[in-house]
């Protein structure tokens, strides 16, 4: 019997490949997207599962209260770490500094010419242990020697081929050396630690970096991380609860409080809002696996419909079965197996799908996910999610077909060939005859409605990118070039030489100085006092250290006072405080006023329109600006605007080379600076047109077999019209109009729902686009347009067919 069920099922499709192609093709692109969106959402949902201590495993979170608001973020004082080991090493089995990511040159020894610029990290001892590195050589607590370097086995081979790396020595920005004591295997992308090519020891960072020796019992200084491995037992609420308010005892009048955040959730829940969780990238995995489902509904919604609106074609093979004895299940049975196997066919060609696609998708995921072919748990939920797909998509024709009544099936009389439909299917879902094709109407209905929303989330997101793109940022971006000094701070005591060289070479138009890139506000603090501040309040401001050309080279706007002279005397200590400063400090009339400053009182000399230097989706931070020409990490250039870029970058070059031989600076354009702010939007953004592509193809080859089969049964109607007189445009609009009519009530459905969620989604935006009403008329614009071009080729290709020919169409 199961051979002949194979047998039944392979001639159908064989006999009517066009519609086996259309149920095949839509499947197999429903699958093919939902084994990426399925890779995707592992991949994200397993981070940081490569530690094998990870569900015991934590960040330290700091939230502080500036401004009247709360912000919550990793960067914890460097004391914290002794004091949770004092007061909680019963509890916590390890804990372990470390600095954010910095990038250096490093090279093969001090003989060697070789630079390659690589990031690390300065970590105490504890961590490579606890995060069960896998060593290849050497020992995971090796960096208790402060002069050891622990590398990547990628970094290794970098800097030393197949020759052994191991005592040999590795050169810090041309002047530290380390020996390498160990070598780990490169961690997998979905790891806290990838990107990270070498680990160093924190104590040789404390002891070359004096700001940092003075900040290790010194509080108030944000700026280490700090890992924790819980003991077995210990629970990581109960532990954020004790240790919540340790700053507290150390700084005056702070609100500061701290939790440890588990490592299997920061990645995906890292985001804060006033102190409390708000998400994170559990936001993008949750509505992408939306997307995968509503992809595949949309396929079985084509297999569907495509299966009943055929049933005449099967009528009789059902009577004459049920005739011969065959029971309603065995019918059931008969074309779900049809469904099943259709469903393991689409998964050949899904997967065929999904490798082609594989590399288009990384490339807008920023990922690089594998389809991991060895592995028996892929094949085991690859059929069961194949299988399911399949019973799925041909429940509804199984139950349809199964209940027609052999003896008027055989006589030709389907309007009346169902038997009582099930309470539960309801009549219009189960009857034959003029109301038949209400179901497939509905799932057409629902089709769409997926489409719709997808293009108008699409619109929304690019229009949320834009709209930021567009913002005024205070200064003119285009032109500008930030040069990162950090690997070489002795360049900020030939600043004056460097800057008559860079403007002597005629590819600069102006040069300055600030403590860190404009895309960036490196320094937040508080501790200012003012006549009339509140003695009780510590507003913080971003503190930026310029050089007196700063305004000039940036090209910010002077709203009161005047640009910092060198002329003046008395600017050397002068402030510019940006608007958003002049706010919170309350100020009515800012110019002249004194602002004290560790001890010193500094003159406000300027206002400043608001530069956007931080994110431009968030309001502009309340900033101070300042003279310093001892303190500062980036030179800024503005390139001469009649000089083609590519030559100015050489001469700049040229000169620092002169005052930088080893080529420790690094250079970046400020707008590309700025351009990396929207890269998770963007990224979002590209991912979900290619996925609402896909979800218009499969929604259009289920409406063009639906058109198809509609234009074939009623083609004696359509000859019969042609004869009567009527136009090709009159067959068109006659056989496009029910299609269209379905397209615009999923659009009456979708738009005012994708309306009320995308609001929803824009409020976590400060700085955001208003829902336009064009947004919603182009997305039902787009969707009647594409369903005219679906419909129109079988419709009109039906109109302009020989009417004798149709006429004698049995």
């Amino acid at each position: 019997m199961l051979k002949n069920y194979v047998l039944i099922a392979f001639r159908n499709l064989t006999r009517h490949r066009f519609y086996s192609v259309l149920n095949i093709a839509g499947l197999a692109a429903g699958m093919a997207v939902s084994l990426l969106i399925g890779l995707w959402v592992y991949n994200e949902v397993t981070y940081n599962y490569y530690h094998r201590n990870h569900s015991r495993l934590g960040i330290v979170y700091d939230t502080q209260v500036s401004n009247g608001a709360m912000h919550t973020e990793n960067s914890v004082d460097i004391p914290l770490a002794d004091q949770l080991r004092q007061e909680y090493g019963d509890q916590l089995k390890h804990v372990a500094l470390a600095t954010p990511y910095e990038a250096h040159l490093v090279s093969p020894g001090q003989a060697s010419d070789k630079k390659i610029e690589r990031t690390c990290r300065w970590v105490e001892p504890d961590l490579p242990v606890m995060l069960t590195l896998h060593l290849l050589k050497g020992s995971a607590d090796c960096l208790r020697d402060p002069s050891s370097a622990l590398l990547t086995a990628s970094m290794a081979r970098s800097l030393f081929g197949t020759a052994d790396p191991m005592g040999r020595t590795v050169l810090l920005d041309s002047r530290l050396p380390f020996k390498v004591a160990g070598v780990y295997e490169d961690v997998p992308e979905n790891t806290d630690l990838h990107g990270v090519d070498f680990l160093l020891p924190w104590e040789k960072y404390a002891e070359t970096h004096s700001w940092i020796r003075g900040s290790q019992h010194g509080w108030g200084n944000y700026y280490a991380r700090i890992f924790v491995q819980l003991n077995d037992g210990v629970d990581f609420d109960r532990l954020s609860e004790r240790i919540a308010y340790i700053p507290r005892r150390h700084l005056t009048n702070s609100k500061d409080s701290v939790f440890i955040q588990p490592m299997d959730r920061y990645h995906l829940y890292g985001n804060f809002k006033n102190g409390a969780p708000a998400g994170g990238q559990i936001r993008f995995v949750r509505m992408f696996s939306i997307i995968a489902l509503s992809i595949l509904l949309l396929a079985c919604i084509n297999f569907m419909n495509l299966s009943t609106a055929r049933s005449e074609r099967r009528a009789r093979e059902v009577g004459i079965r049920k005739t011969l004895g065959s029971l309603r299940g065995q019918l059931i049975g008969q074309f779900l197996g049809e469904s099943v196997m259709i469903s393991l066919l689409s998964l050949g060609f899904g997967l065929l799908l999904a490798l082609l696609l594989l590399p288009m998708f990384n490339g807008m995921a920023r990922r690089h996910l594998k389809i991991p072919w060895g592995e028996p748990y892929f094949w085991l939920i690859a059929l069961g999610f194949s299988l399911f797909t399949g019973l799925v998509s041909g429940s509804y024709p199984a139950l349809y077909l199964s209940r027609f009544q052999p003896v008027k099936v055989l006589k030709g009389d389907l309007t009346r060939s169902r038997t009582r439909p099930s309470r539960w299917l309801g009549r219009s879902f189960m009857r034959a005859g003029r109301n038949a094709a209400l179901p497939r109407k509905i799932l057409v209905v629902i089709q769409f409605t997926v489409s719709v929303f997808l293009i108008l989330g699409t619109l929304v997101i690019y229009r949320q990118i834009q709209y930021a793109r567009n913002r005024p940022t205070g200064y003119v971006r285009e032109g500008l070039l930030n040069v990162n000094m950090l690997n070489n701070s002795g360049l900020r005591f030939r600043y004056n030489a460097i800057r008559s060289d860079l403007l002597a070479s005629g590819a600069a138009q102006d040069v300055t100085a600030s403590n860190g890139p404009m895309t960036d506000t490196w320094s937040v603090r508080g501790g200012l006092t003012w006549k009339g501040k509140d003695p009780y309040a510590n507003p913080q401001f971003g503190w930026v250290s310029i050089t007196h050309d700063y305004g000039r080279t940036v090209g910010w706007q002077i709203l009161q006072g005047h640009e910092p002279s060198r002329s003046l005397s008395g600017d050397s200590i002068g402030l510019v405080m940006n608007e958003a400063a002049v706010r919170l400090a309350g100020f009515r009339d800012p110019i002249g006023q004194r602002i004290t400053v560790d001890s010193i009182s500094r003159p406000v000399i300027a206002v400043v329109k608001d530069l956007v230097m931080d994110s431009p989706y968030d309001p502009a931070l309340p900033t101070i600006f300042f003279m310093d020409y001892s303190w500062f990490n980036y030179l800024t250039i503005r390139l001469n605007r009649n000089m083609r870029p590519a030559d100015a970058m050489t001469r700049i070059q040229q000169v620092f080379r002169k005052y930088d031989p080893d080529g420790l600076v690094s250079y970046q354009m400020a707008d590309e600076a700025y351009a990396q702010n929207f890269d998770v939007e963007q990224r979002v953004g590209e991912v979900s047109t290619f996925f609402t592509v896909l979800a218009i193809f499969i929604s259009c080859l289920g409406l063009f077999g639906l058109a198809s089969f509609v234009a074939e049964q009623r083609t004696r109607e359509i000859g019969l019209r042609k004869v009567l007189g009527a136009s090709v445009f009159n067959l068109w609009n006659t056989l496009s109009r029910e299609f269209v009519m379905l397209v615009i009530i999923a659009c009456a459905i979708a738009i005012p729902l994708s309306g009320w969620l995308m609001h929803e989604w824009l409020q976590k935006y400060a700085y955001r686009t208003e829902l336009s009403w064009w947004l919603f008329a182009s997305a039902a614009g787009g969707a009647l347009i594409i369903t005219l071009l679906t419909v129109s080729y079988q419709t009109v290709r039906a109109a302009m067919a020989n009417p004798v020919k149709s006429l004698r169409t049995e």
